[in-house]
């Protein structure tokens, strides 16, 4: 009489903690292929951001307007130490200074018109805009500064105004002021306190005053952002337009916005009292800030003054009086699409282990309940096809948008794994129990992504539940029979 002994190998094989075991070590191995995904996902993402950068090189980078300011010069005199013929002596030598002045009022009225413009698959938010400048000027209060009037060249006067790119101007802008039409030329000289320049010479040798009104209007081309740094005592700033989706950075927010499905409007009144820079004030060339449209990060020691710009932030340093600026220094209006399809498939990946996680465990469980063996190649395939969402989601989002590539990758994965379960158990209920299970992860994931703000409490409730779920049908399951069978 023959008496059947099951092996070593076999107990091994068939008991649950060898599978708890396997299915563990399929997880870890399934974090590569996450990893390329989110790999590939970084790397699509930045395709988007080099065409982005192309696309705002030749239409315009984000634009900074500054200004304008009024720059009369003067000449101080220097001693220098000079060696010749091994005879030390001293001489003098003329610097050009400047006597700086900013506006007393100034109102910014600004139209702007963004749009979408595509290269294959990418896209870019570009803008022209249409903008009007009106303020005064005060007169120079000399008791404050080291400096006559008779001390300056009243004949070289100099209005200023600071553009980021000046490729965004359609056509040189004109300076109204006085009953004076004066044109903008690009700023050759060492005078250079914004990024780029346009300078009006201005005549005051007959008058020998600043006093008056201004007005400046041109058109403008630019990219993702406009920025606007406010110099004058009092600054309001009014913009609108067609863009539904504006955001609005820097530390001083709208007085009052309106904001609907297709435009903005938004106005700011903004005081002197938080601007790093006097009224008026004197010296040599100094730049005000710099704005890098490489968004790159550059410093310099010997001008004091640090500067940052991103996509989404453009970063002030004013290099007067040893203090250094920071973006709050700006009023900044982005113009970004409306959904980033890179940013949220990232989002979705980073739920991807958990949901392996959960789904494998259903398959344990489905497994046990059904009495039906599932191998772990067939685990391991399973998981290869939910690695595989993200590849779909990615690939898709970048012809039909985000929300319907969701849609349709989660169907075929479902349907994929839905039907390789159910030729595995020959059981249309087991297939039919786990598409839903599978579903309700892909649908509890995507209301995680809609809630943003709340998506915290809301997902850790959610797997909390899932949790107890599992745990309420684990005490259900005779642990011990299923072992000894």
């Amino acid at each position: 009489m023959e008496t059947n002994k099951t092996s070593l190998f076999d107990r091994i094989s068939n008991s649950i903690f060898a599978k708890l075991s396997v299915i563990f070590i399929l997880v870890l191995l399934l974090l590569i292929p996450l990893f390329w995904v989110k790999e590939l996902i970084e790397e699509r993402k930045s395709r988007q951001e080099e065409v982005s950068q192309e696309i705002a090189f030749k239409w315009g980078n984000q634009q900074v307007i500054s200004g304008p300011i009024f720059a009369i010069p003067y000449q101080t005199a220097q001693q220098v130490v000079v060696n010749e013929s091994n005879k030390i002596s001293t001489k003098n030598t003329y610097v050009t200074n400047y006597v700086y002045l900013l506006p007393k009022s100034l109102q910014i009225n600004s139209l702007v018109l963004p749009e979408s413009l595509k290269r294959g698959i990418y896209q870019s938010v570009v803008y022209n805009a249409q903008l009007d400048l009106k303020g005064s000027f005060d007169a120079i209060d000399f008791s404050k500064l080291e400096v006559s009037p008779a001390d300056l060249e009243w004949k070289n006067a100099k209005i200023l105004i600071g553009l980021s790119d000046l490729k965004g101007l359609g056509a040189s802008p004109f300076l109204q002021i006085n009953d004076q039409k004066i044109e903008f030329e690009t700023n050759m000289s060492a005078l250079d306190p914004f990024e780029k320049n346009m300078v009006a010479a201005i005549d005051l040798n007959q008058s020998k005053t600043t006093t008056g009104n201004f007005q400046i209007k041109f058109n403008l081309r630019g990219s993702q952002s406009i920025n606007f740094f406010p110099l004058a005592k009092q600054t309001t700033i009014h913009a609108k337009g067609n863009w539904g989706n504006p955001s609005f950075n820097g530390a001083i927010l709208p007085d009052d916005r309106k904001i609907t499905a297709q435009t903005f409007d938004a106005t700011w009144n903004i005081p002197s009292f938080s601007r790093k820079l006097a009224q008026q004030w004197t010296g040599d060339v100094k730049r005000l800030y710099e704005i890098n449209n490489n968004y790159e990060i550059n410093s310099s020691s010997e001008d004091n003054y640090t500067v940052t710009t991103n996509q989404t932030e453009a970063t002030v340093a004013v290099a007067t009086d040893n203090n250094t600026a920071s973006e709050k220094d700006m009023i900044q209006i982005n113009f970004l699409d409306e959904v980033n399809n890179y940013q949220k498939t990232t989002r979705v990946a980073k739920y991807g282990i958990l949901i392996i996680i959960l789904s494998f465990t259903a398959l344990f469980f489905t497994e046990i309940i059904k009495k039906q063996r599932i191998h772990f190649i067939q685990y391991m395939l399973i998981g290869f096809a939910m690695v595989l969402f993200y590849s779909l989601l990615l690939a898709i989002s970048e012809h039909l948008g985000f929300n319907i590539a969701y849609l349709l990758a989660a169907i075929a994965t479902i349907v994929l794994i839905a039907s390789f379960v159910k030729t595995i158990t020959k059981d249309n209920k087991s297939a039919l129990l786990f598409s839903a299970i599978l579903s309700t992860f892909y649908v509890f994931i995507y209301v995680l992504m809609q809630l943003r703000d709340l998506s915290l409490i809301v997902g850790t409730v959610g797997i909390f539940i899932i949790l107890a779920v599992l745990m309420r049908l684990s005490t259900k399951i005779n642990w011990d029979q299923i072992e000894r069978k």
